[in-house]
């Protein structure tokens, strides 16, 4: 079958291990950086080919490093060190990791937790978790972290970064349990919830006590575990920051006690423009201890200028020196055991198409994650995929906080086959059991794709995307293949002709219950047929 680009008439870099002198200090990070590029969401329908190119010119604009660093106040400092810079070779693949990843360290390739100096029970703990052989993002960043020194670490999404910045922070609590002893700021409250169950998970053998600072739940109650010296603080910035307004003195006494701050997906954490969360992470910042008198850790799957910045600023000679892990972090990748496919679509008949592609052979019994660009087309397909009989769930902005968390539970536990979430399920998020990511809308961001993608193919596992193309997403995928260096496949399975069953099977019963599924919409009702409520 030819390449989709062939379908119209229109027409690895290696990563870097280093240290430098400095010590991180995120709270000089200025709030007046240059204007961001405003990214739309759009239907796939929408998409006009005409503008595709000027529009991913824009949302791929990034600005330089320098740039960047010229816009950081340095943390004045009474002697301060230049930087260094540790390079080794290495010659042998990680089986964990491709090739076009693999870092410059002195790492040993054959390196076990235990010869990463991490206590017996930990390892035990893991081996628990079917965890048994480190990544090279754990080989790399966990034994600098054990040494005390600030690390930042860029590692492709699926490589086992929370292990990394988990276990060191839990074996050195371990060895002197005390009141908050580490912070973590996540940008989302589902981000922040998978921390929370790892983090129990690993320590759950020495009593770990871990708490849940997120929008959507109770601030007196919050305020209540936040008093009870929880030993980890897992947080959004946004509510971390209104407990730190609104709170007392004790509940800063206890955060100025944290040994460690942990910015994970740091990359949006420290994003300027419209929904920045930077002045939410430095009004946290400022109630932890200083940079001098804390450990902090950034993890990213993108390693951006912002977040590479911050290891050029000077620091005291007294701190120990900065570790950065950049495994090919800068330029997003896609996984290598991933598959990625088109399925031509008329647009007029997209959900039919979906309809199914969820259901042959090969894909029924696949978990799978569906992607929509508009909360409003997530909504309408969850309705109309449950009514035709799929075991499906959501994830999106439009429900509240205890749905969200009950929705994602039932997907984690299989008793939802099929999660139809926006982009708010594009980052971070775990679920190995994922098999199948479905792009019923395209995104308008190539790096945005390539998050969808990484929600399945983790840790070396397979994975296949169908991308739904319409006549006018064709712009939108050839920029795509440009960005991710690879070219989509048509889909094809054995026996199964696409077309043909949407023809014979779901024109007229996928009509029906769309219309069906619009007029619960209209009169209120929620995705079970229940007529909600509305209060006031």
């Amino acid at each position: 079958m030819a390449p989709l680009r062939k379908l119209t008439s229109e027409g690895s870099s290696t990563g870097s291990i280093s240290g430098s002198s400095d010590h991180i200090d995120v709270e000089d990070l200025p709030l007046d950086h240059d204007r961001p590029t405003k990214r739309r969401r759009t239907s796939s329908e929408s998409v006009q080919p005409h503008s595709v190119d000027t529009d991913l010119k824009k949302v791929k604009h990034v600005k330089t490093a320098e740039a960047t660093i010229s816009r950081i106040k340095p943390k004045q400092a009474a002697e301060t060190l230049p930087a260094k810079v540790e390079k080794a070779s290495i010659t042998e693949e990680d089986a964990s990791v491709p090739e076009s990843i693999l870092a410059s360290t002195a790492v040993d390739e054959t390196a076990t937790f235990s010869t990463l100096s991490v206590d017996p029970w930990l390892v035990a703990s893991l081996s628990t978790m079917a965890i048994k052989t480190p990544t090279m993002v754990q080989k790399s960043s966990i034994p600098p972290i054990l040494a005390g020194r600030d690390c930042i670490a860029g590692s492709r999404t699926g490589s086992g970064k929370t292990v990394a910045f988990a276990v060191p922070i839990l074996q050195t609590w371990a060895r002197d349990p005390s009141g908050i002893y580490a912070v973590v700021l996540t940008p989302t409250r589902e981000l922040a919830l998978q921390l929370l169950e790892q983090f129990q998970a690993i320590g759950s053998s020495q009593g770990i006590k871990c708490v849940l600072i997120t929008g959507g739940a109770d601030m007196r109650a919050q305020a209540l575990d936040l008093a009870r010296r929880p030993h980890i603080v897992i947080a959004t910035p946004g509510r971390l920051a209104d407990h730190i307004e609104t709170s007392g003195a004790d509940t800063i006494a206890g955060l100025k006690r944290a040994k460690y701050v942990v910015l994970d997906e740091a990359d949006r954490l420290l994003a300027a423009g419209k929904g920045s969360m930077l002045p939410a992470v430095q009004t946290c910042l400022s109630a932890l201890p200083p940079p001098s008198a804390r450990q902090t850790l950034l993890f990213t799957a993108t390693l951006t200028p912002e977040v590479s910045a911050l290891q050029d600023l000077p620091r005291p000679a007294s701190n120990p020196p900065i570790f950065t892990v950049n495994l090919n972090a800068s330029a997003l990748t896609l996984p290598p055991t991933l598959k990625q496919t088109y399925q031509l679509v008329n647009t007029l008949h997209r959900e039919k198409y979906l309809h199914i592609l969820l259901l042959t052979p090969l894909n029924l019994p696949k978990q799978t994650i569906i992607f929509a660009n508009r909360t409003s087309t997530a909504n309408l397909l969850e309705r109309l995929l449950r009514l035709l009989g799929h075991r499906v769930t959501a994830l999106h902005s439009a429900l509240p906080q205890p749905e969200r968390t009950a929705n994602l539970s039932r997907f984690r536990a299989g008793a939802a086959r099929i999660l139809v979430s926006t982009d708010l399920a594009s980052r971070g998020l775990d679920i190995p059991a994922v098999q199948l990511v479905v792009n019923y809308d395209l995104p308008r961001n190539p790096d945005d794709y390539i998050h969808r993608c990484g929600r399945t193919a983790r840790a070396g596992r397979g994975g296949l995307v169908v991308n739904l193309v319409g006549q006018r997403d064709v712009d939108v995928v050839k920029a795509i293949e440009e960005r991710v260096g690879r070219e989509m496949e048509a889909f094809e399975e054995e026996g199964v002709s696409i077309e043909g069953r949407v023809v014979r099977d779901a024109v007229g019963v996928v009509g029906e219950k769309k219309r069906e599924a619009m007029l619960g919409i209209e009169e209120g009702r929620d995705v079970k047929g229940n007529r909600v409520r509305k209060k006031g």
